[in-house]
């Protein structure tokens, strides 16, 4: 399968990309501190699932995918706080619903290969 083909790889690409936009967006309204957390963050998710692609071994896999679950959990509360803190006008909502989305994947991902170990 290629990554094209991923869906989980082809979705956190695709939200890192909207977030390299939100971060310029919100340098311009001069926030600069939670913007840069988001960025670090949500860029990491899709970093981490191209690295489990290429896993080693099942455990492997999942150690990544972990990774990519926490990293998706932190783009979320700096999402929630960005969004609760007024400090933009940019509307968050459509970024929490997305981020939402990936949490739900990667964490169906990560069940599901457990169960595999377990067979």
């Amino acid at each position: 399968m290629s990554v094209k083909d991923n869906i989980i790889a082809v979705k956190t690409f695709d939200f890192a990309l909207s977030i390299v936009n939100l971060f310029i967006e919100l340098k311009k309204e001069h926030e600069f501190i939670i913007s840069k957390q988001i960025l670090q963050s949500a860029t990491s998710i899709g970093a981490n699932v191209e690295e489990a692609i290429a896993a080693q071994s099942k455990k492997d896999f999942i150690n990544k995918m972990a990774i990519a679950s926490k990293e998706a959990r932190e783009t979320k509360y700096w999402l929630r706080l960005l969004d609760k803190s007024e400090l933009t006008s940019i509307p968050i909502a459509n970024y929490l619903i997305e981020i939402e989305h990936i949490i739900n994947i990667i964490t169906k991902i990560i069940k599901t290969s457990k169960e595999t170990i377990l067979k």
